[in-house]
This record gives structure tokens, sequence and C-alpha cells, in this order.
């Protein structure tokens, strides 16, 4: 039994089966992350002022922005792999796929990089009210030693610039008279000390720095529950991986297991990668809105 409309389109849309699906699941993808951009946009609106993050503190854009030329050059790989089937060169589809392959794999690897540096870098607040920020260098039983960039250099993900990592983008701002409110230059106040400043003398921390776990309050890592911004960041960029995931499998499955049926059935093989490709422009579409807002917004 023959399914109809595999490879011709159908008279009433003028599309083929796998190829009218695809647009229809890509339309709910569309309200999926309409929804979150949606979210994101309330959430950030609704942040008592100085509590965002400034661009550029929070999110090292260089990793991003390589990630979006990887992506880029991914989405015209596809694009001439299904190209090269068409004229009939199964040898060169084979090449540029592999190509988009590796695209997907160096992304992941960025991103990996990205969320490694995250939950390394720690913010901890100790029991005379100082903060130390920094990331992990080395954790025992009875301390942590956190490695804290020096002060020229402490605009990075771990500054205080706009809004205050302590204070939890989203959190309330500091109440009128509120001995722990500290007044940033520009005006922007934040809830407790200004991070990495020795109480006793002032003086700025950096190089390697040696808690002991009896002088800890507390301490938490720069992972989703650190703050709203945080937390919209690991869920968008999160999803958008799984994304990149789900679509490079299915671009190796019909590159590598299902191959053969390029023998048997080149046209709807040929369709397969054509389907594949438009869920692919569709990843590469969203990280080219999620970039900006989420780096340099």
């Amino acid at each position: 039994m023959d399914i109809p409309f595999t490879t011709k389109p159908r008279p009433d849309t003028g599309l083929y089966n796998a190829k009218l699906g695809i647009w229809l699941f890509l339309a709910s993808e569309v309200m999926l992350f309409g929804a979150l951009f949606s979210s994101y946009i309330m959430l950030r609106i609704g942040a008592p002022e100085g509590t965002w993050p400034a661009p550029g503190t929070m999110l090292d854009p260089i990793p991003g922005a390589i990630n979006t030329v990887v992506l880029i050059i991914s989405s015209i790989t596809v694009v001439l792999a299904w190209v090269s089937l068409k004229f009939n060169n199964f040898e060169q589809y084979r090449k540029y796929q592999a190509a988009t392959l590796a695209c997907a794999l160096a992304f992941m690897c960025i991103k990996a990089y990205e969320y490694h540096g995250k939950f390394n870098h720690y913010e901890v607040i100790k029991t005379d009210g100082s903060i130390v920020d920094g990331h992990m260098h080395e954790e025992t039983d009875e301390h942590v030693i956190l490695t804290v960039h020096a002060h020229e250099e402490e605009h990075d993900d771990h500054a205080h610039a706009e809004g205050d990592g302590h204070n939890h983008a989203g959190g309330g701002a500091p109440a009128e008279g509120d001995d722990h409110a500290v007044e940033k230059e520009g005006g922007s106040p934040y809830l407790g000390p200004e991070p990495n400043v020795d109480p006793t003398t002032g003086e700025h921390l950096h190089g390697e720095i040696t808690i002991l776990k009896s002088d800890i309050e507390k301490m938490e890592n720069y992972g989703p529950w650190h703050s709203t911004y945080l937390a919209i960041y690991f869920t968008l960029t999160g999803l958008h991986a799984l994304h990149v995931c789900g679509g490079a499998l299915v671009i190796f499955m019909i590159w590598g297991p299902l191959a053969g049926q390029w023998k048997t059935d080149p046209e709807r093989y040929t369709n397969r990668v054509e389907v594949s490709g438009l869920f692919w422009h569709f990843v590469d579409l969203v990280w080219i809105f999620l970039f900006p807002i989420l780096y340099l917004l």
C-alpha cells in the first residue's frame, strides 16, 4: 500500500505530506518559544529599577557570537547538502551534511563551556556580611578556595553594574533607610556590600582567596536558582540546546543509517533532507533572537 503524497505535492496545499507536517510542527514551536520570549519581556520590564544586570556583565558575548556564526554556517551547509542531492551528487551531500553535524557539535561544546563557567562560579556571603565572588578552585570539609579576578577586570559575568547578583534580578529594591543599601555610581542601588572587598582594609581582593567553612553564611553558584535573569538564561538556552541535539540526531540518522534509501527512493530521501533542513533553519533563527536579547541587550 502506497501512502499518497509522500513525494508529489497535494493539490490542496501544493506541499507533500512531510513538508506540510513540518510547517504545522514549526507553527507549534513558534507558539512555544513565543510564550517564553513574552515571559522574558514581562519579567524584565517588571523588574525594579537597578535590579537587572547590565549588558555584558553576566554573560561573555564572545562565545555567544561564535555560536551565532557556527549556526549560520550550518544553515548554509544544510542548504548546500539538499542542493547537492537535487543535482544527484550524493558524495557532495555527505560532505556538506558532515559539516552541518560538526557545527552542531561545536555549538554544544561552546555551550557546555559556558554552562561549566556558571556552575563553577560562586558567590560566598560570609558571616561578617562581606561577599567573595569568584570561581571555585578547591573545596574541602574545612574551607573553600575561590579564584577572584583583579578589581579592574570585575566587569565580567560577576560584575554588579546595574544590578546585584546577590539581589537576584527581579527581587525587591532596598527599603528607604536600609543600612545595607549601597549607592553605586550612577545612582543604581543594590543590597549588600560591594563584592571582593576586604571589610577591614577596604582593599579589593584578587587571586586565590581561602575561606573557612565556619565563616560562610551562604554559598551559591550561578546556576538557574541564583537569579531571575539566570533562570531565564538557562531555560531558554537549555530548551534551544535540546532542539539542536534533536535536529542533529535526525540529520545524522538520515545522513548515516538511512542513507540506503537514496538508492531505492531518491526523491523521498531528498524530501527528508529538505524537511530536516527546515527544522534546522528554525533552530538557527531562534538562536539569532536569543543571542542579542540575552547577551547584548
